[in-house]
C-alpha cells in the first residue's frame, strides 16, 4: 500500500499529537518549559519566509546604522 508523502510540518504535528495523546501530563512540563525559554526554531517556523528575510534585513539593517553612525 503507497503512504501519501507528508509535509514535514504536518509529519511534525502528527507525532506531537500522538505524544499527547500517549503522554499528556509529560506535555505540560515540556509546553511550559518551552514557553519560558522561547524557542527561535517555532518563531521562524511559524513565520513565512518573507517575513523572516524582512525581520533579518531589519536587524541587519540596525546593526549597519549602529556601525556607522557612531
Amino acid at each position: 500500500m503507497c503512504k501519501e508523502i507528508e509535509a514535514p510540518e504536518m509529519r511534525t504535528e502528527r507525532l506531537r499529537q500522538e505524544e499527547i495523546k500517549r503522554n499528556p501530563a509529560g506535555n505540560v512540563s515540556d509546553a511550559f518549559d518551552r514557553g519560558e525559554n522561547g524557542n527561535l526554531v517555532d518563531l521562524a517556523g511559524g513565520l513565512s519566509w518573507k517575513v523572516t528575510g524582512g525581520i533579518l534585513l531589519i536587524l541587519i539593517g540596525f546593526l549597519a546604522a549602529l556601525l556607522f553612525l557612531k
